[in-house]
């Protein structure tokens, strides 16, 4: 660990005498004295991320039990005056609702890491939990991701910025990767968690290559040769996150990783057959592997 703050990459944040994180509805009243943020969240060494605030809210109580916390049952919605995401506070882990997709996603990361940077975390590690399409693995595979590829099956972020294209690339960290592996996988586990490559789409029908959307231009068989082409450069799950996560976390240089469950096999067939029972365990399964990778991180 090198125990560092993150430093990033906007040399505009330094000359702000005060910057109000509005989609998390929190007021940094003066960039120079940063002492009340790091009070509430200077301790933060995870911050983990998902769709739902529901689902957030329900991670925060599993955690709390897992690492031996106080009773938070009932814990506090830190963002409900914003009304646009949830987040809650246990311990050392903030979670943080992110929406669908990319666009609404990026916008709570870059004040997430506006924010750790403020607070003065040390070396926070950032982690995305969610559901996705798997691509030849069962139903209820946890994949954990390595290379994110774009709907290009590229493994890079396309931006436009100033009416610019730019591309960045898009890996996670490998020690992060190799712990989530190391220390979340057990033995007795009744489901696979396998470690391979993800691709992150900008559309869930068409960008995904499903036949079942509101427009649909290409065959069944188009469909097929493209997902087993996905297949072929070791894409095991497909959701629509991915892509932007890897790319801004690695261009500022903080550690993050992906842990999502499959609901679906798309070698199968667009439309998801699992009940809302399994859903709901599934969805407890990326909880349970990053549970046991976050106990062991902060015991070190």
């Amino acid at each position: 660990m090198s125990n560092s703050v993150p430093e990033l990459l906007n040399p505009n944040l330094k000359a702000m005498p005060s910057d109000y994180l509005y989609h998390l509805d929190i007021n940094v009243a003066n960039t120079n004295d940063t002492s009340d943020i790091q009070q509430r969240f200077g301790d933060v060494k995870v911050v983990c991320m998902g769709g739902t605030g529901s689902r957030m809210r329900a991670l925060a109580v599993y955690l709390s039990e897992v690492l031996g916390l106080p009773d938070s049952s009932d814990p506090e919605d830190l963002c409900a005056r914003g009304h646009r995401y949830a987040m809650y506070k246990v311990g050392p882990v903030l979670c943080c609702s992110h929406g669908v997709g990319s666009s609404t996603f990026s916008v709570v990361l870059h004040e997430l890491l506006k924010l750790v940077k403020y607070a003065g975390c040390q070396d926070p590690i950032f982690l995305r939990i969610g559901t996705c399409g798997g691509l030849g693995v069962p139903p209820g595979t946890v994949v954990v991701t390595k290379d994110a590829f774009n709907g290009l099956l590229r493994n890079e972020h396309e931006i436009a910025i100033l009416g610019q294209r730019v591309v960045r690339p898009a890996k996670f960290s490998e020690e992060v990767i190799k712990d989530i592996m190391a220390y979340g996988v057990e033995a007795k586990d009744s489901f696979q968690t396998v470690s391979g490559n993800t691709m992150g789409t900008d559309c869930f029908y068409e960008g995904q290559g499903r036949t079942d959307g509101a427009i649909c231009e290409y065959s069944d068989e188009d469909k097929m040769t493209f997902l087993k082409k996905c297949h072929s450069l070791g894409i095991l799950n497909i959701e629509m996150e991915a892509s932007m996560f890897a790319s801004v976390t690695q261009k500022v240089g903080v550690k993050a990783g992906d842990v999502c469950v499959t609901i679906i096999n798309r070698l199968n067939g667009d439309q998801v057959t699992i009940t809302m029972d399994q859903k709901h365990e599934f969805e407890k399964r990326p909880f349970l592997v990053v549970g046991r990778y976050i106990k062991k991180l902060l015991l070190h």
